[in-house]
């Protein structure tokens, strides 16, 4: 799997791509045919705290799945991503068995 990590208005450093891909890695043995996944990390400002958001479009033969969650940290947003991910795959799987 293709993995496209992109970061608006920051820089993200090595550990938090390693970890974003390691996640996203995970996925494949739900769908070994996931061709590329592509990533946006953002940071937005609530008030006077700035929430975490991280976008993951993934891109699979015949679908492309969406998740966008938000957080404290990025760890926390990619895995609730990674947890979306997993339920839309099965759940997509599934309609293709079914026909």
């Amino acid at each position: 799997m293709q993995i496209t990590t992109e970061s608006h208005h920051f820089t993200a450093d090595n550990k938090l791509v390693e970890f974003i891909e390691n996640k996203l890695n995970k996925l494949e043995k739900y769908n070994s045919r996931i061709v590329s996944a592509d990533v946006k990390l953002r940071l937005e400002n609530t008030g006077q705290i700035q929430d975490k958001v991280v976008e993951v479009i993934l891109h699979v033969p015949g679908t492309t799945l969406f998740a966008k969650e938000t957080d404290k940290t990025f760890e926390a947003a990619t895995d609730n991503c990674v947890d979306v991910l997993k339920r839309q795959i099965i759940k997509h799987k599934d309609r293709q068995r079914a026909h």
